[in-house]
This record gives C-alpha cells, sequence and structure tokens, in this order.
C-alpha cells in the first residue's frame, strides 16, 4: 500500500515540527535543510520552495508554535486574565518550541541576526510578552492607567515565571502564577 503524499496545512505542520525536533536534538549549528527534510520525511526542494535557510524556517514554526493571550472581551476581571497569560506561558515552557526558543536566546552572541528575528518576527507582533496584550487590552478600555504600562511591568510576570523556574527546576504551580499576579504584578500595576 503506497502512502498518501501530504500537502498543505499537514505538510506544513510536519515541516514545523521537524525544524523544531531538529534544533532541540541536534542544536542551532547542526541545523540543515538536509536533516529537517529528512526528518519531515519530505524532499529538501519542498522546504526550498518556501523557506531559503533553516533558520528561517524556524522562525516561521516558531511564529506558528507561539501563542498569544486573549484577554475577556470585558475586561472586567484583570487578575484572572493576567493569571490565564501566565498559565499559557508555563504551558507554552514544556513544548519544544520552547526549547527551541531557548537555544535561540542561549546562543544569541553566536547568532545575533537569529535572536534579533525571533524578537522581530515572533515575540513583538504577538505583544512582547505574555501579559503585555493583556495589560494593553485593560489600559484601552479605561481599566488601567496606560502609564503603568513600562518595560519594567510588562515583564514583571514573565520575569518572576522565569526565576521560580531556574530556582525550582519546574514550572511554576497555579498558586505560585496567582501569587505573581497578587504581590508582584497588581501592586505594581497600582492596584
Amino acid at each position: 500500500m503506497a502512502t498518501e503524499r501530504r500537502r498543505g496545512e499537514v505538510l506544513i505542520r510536519a515541516i514545523h515540527e521537524a525544524v523544531v525536533a531538529e534544533v532541540v536534538e541536534a542544536g542551532l549549528g547542526q541545523l540543515t535543510m538536509e536533516g529537517i527534510a529528512r526528518r519531515a520525511a519530505t524532499a529538501k526542494t519542498v522546504l526550498y520552495r518556501r523557506w531559503s535557510t533553516p533558520f528561517e524556517l524556524l522562525i516561521d514554526a516558531l511564529g506558528e508554535a507561539y501563542p498569544v493571550e486573549v484577554p475577556t472581551p470585558a475586561a472586567d476581571d484583570l487578575r484572572a486574565d493576567l493569571i490565564t497569560a501566565l498559565t499559557l506561558l508555563t504551558k507554552w515552557m514544556a513544548t519544544p518550541a520552547a526549547t527551541a526558543v531557548l537555544a535561540i536566546t542561549s546562543e544569541r552572541e553566536r547568532y545575533p541576526e537569529l535572536a534579533e528575528t525571533l524578537w522581530d518576527k515572533v515575540f513583538d507582533p504577538r505583544g512582547g510578552t505574555f501579559t503585555t496584550t493583556v495589560l494593553r487590552w485593560y489600559a484601552s478600555r479605561g481599566r488601567l492607567d496606560p502609564a503603568r504600562l513600562t518595560p519594567i511591568t510588562t515583564q514583571i510576570g514573565e520575569a518572576l515565571v522565569f526565576k521560580l523556574a531556574i530556582d525550582n527546576a519546574r514550572i511554576p504551580s497555579a498558586d505560585e502564577l496567582a501569587a505573581i499576579v497578587d504581590e508582584a504584578l497588581l501592586p505594581a500595576l497600582g492596584f
């Protein structure tokens, strides 16, 4: 029985999974179109039709895998929306895509253009941090003073999640996420 040829989104998803897996297992320095094609069980020419370099393909895959928080339309529960945003972050931290992002940020000195592209094409278009979209939404609805949205306040939540993860060698718990919001983020925002 012949295998069915993958096309469209099914093929793109397989290629995206392959490039992320290749970075996780082989590292950025060993990332090649040949390795990605082999892992995705497709021809190298298929990759080159859409992406010119393995890094371009990697950024595309990370952009697709990077979640964006969606605040409640009514903007009526900032605490819950911030906890939800940080929960989304912790779920993403457990994915291969997050491991690939860590590889890029860890090797920023070696691959500065790749790190810059990660911010320009993945993080910045999606709000920058996991809480920024929520904070901007509440500010636009008059529920939060826009002057409180500084480079520090928009990073407090993520910074504390990463700090706890590093210190405890595990993803922060739901109680810890609530404490980050209640004890650090909301007070910094004037609540």
